[in-house]
């Protein structure tokens, strides 16, 4: 694993995305930085993060996804490796905040963001975007967020929770090149948060209903039961948990 240490840069995706664009990467290229002046989230949310406290990474990954109806096979083997990852730092009730936020029980702990970009050729090439709030503590201003310190109330070695993801990550990617990708997706489900509890919602026109998430689909859309017992679908950006 070749690993790429920035003191500051605008995007680490953007940076990785770039270099990837201007010569040959080896895969599982991990690109870090203490601070980062554009970080994004989902649907082009920035994501915040102070100086030097929290783990903000990217990584390339190719050679895995050979059709675009399997990329969101790659979102579920991701936010399963930094959740076994987290259990191996005994962080309590962690789950997967549907599409990809990592959760420790009603806190919100990271974030993930992949791009992908398809060569002419088919390739597939991923830029995994992964931020985790490690041991930044003032979350003042983001009443929904934590971080390991909070939580567990000591101070944590980034790159050790770095490495450890890679390492989970590497193994889970095998999991998907050896066609065992149900097993990932059965883990994936069963780590969703809320899953199974009644909870209010609201979609894209402000209108809120009462649902209870049910799982996700090979497509990555949110299937939830409404009060009359049908299944309904979502997409990222046509509904709101509201929590």
């Amino acid at each position: 694993m070749k690993l790429i240490k920035l003191d500051a840069i605008d995007s680490t995706n953007d940076f990785l995305k770039s270099l990837a664009g201007s010569q040959i990467v080896e895969n599982f290229t991990v690109v870090t930085a203490e601070k980062q002046t554009k970080g994004k989230g989902q649907m082009g949310a920035k994501w915040v993060s102070e100086t030097g406290k929290n783990l903000i990474m990217s990584v390339l990954i190719r050679d895995l996804l050979l059709d675009v109806n399997q990329i969101y096979n790659l979102n579920v083997a991701v936010s399963l490796s930094v959740i076994s990852s987290l259990e191996n730092f005994a962080i309590p009730k962690l789950s997967i905040k549907w599409p990809n936020d990592i959760m420790s029980d009603n806190k919100k702990i990271g974030g993930i963001l992949i791009e992908n970009s398809i060569k002419t050729n088919g390739e597939i090439i991923s830029i995994v975007g992964i931020g985790l709030n490690i041991n930044q503590i003032n979350f003042d201003e983001l009443p929904k967020a934590s971080s390991l310190s909070v939580i567990m109330g000591k101070d944590f070695d980034k790159e050790d929770v770095l490495f450890k993801i890679i390492k989970n990550l590497k193994i889970n990617a095998a999991k998907l090149l050896n066609n065992q990708s149900e097993k990932l997706w059965s883990d994936y489900n069963f780590n969703l948060f809320k899953k199974g509890i009644p909870m209010p919602f609201e979609n894209q026109n402000g209108d809120k209903f009462m649902g209870i998430i049910q799982d996700v689909n090979d497509f990555g859309r949110l299937q939830i039961a409404l009060e009359d017992d049908s299944i309904v679908t979502f997409g990222v950006k046509e509904i709101q948990m509201l929590y």
